[in-house]
């Protein structure tokens, strides 16, 4: 039983880094890359959101999921009494 615990755990634990790096990718890809050219048609701060999410749009959904990362471990932690 002990080894099915364990195998459960990290599979939720590496299901969760798979699917938030998948978004993180998704919005540099799309956002940053892609869909460049029909975002600067809108602005942000007075700079064309295309180029704002390449410079800095990626970089803040990284910061937030590293925060989602946290506090979902902390859970999936606290679950699986893995708390200290």
């Amino acid at each position: 039983m002990e080894s099915h615990h364990r195998q459960s755990y990290w599979r939720a634990n590496t299901t969760l880094i798979r699917n938030l790096l998948i978004v993180w990718a998704l919005v540099s890809l799309i956002f940053g890359i892609l869909l460049v050219e029909p975002l600067n048609y809108l602005s942000l701060g007075g700079l064309p959101l295309g180029f704002w999410m390449a410079q800095q749009g990626s970089i803040l959904v990284f910061v937030v999921l590293i925060f989602i990362y946290a506090i979902r471990m902390d859970h999936l932690d606290s679950k699986n009494n893995l708390r200290k």
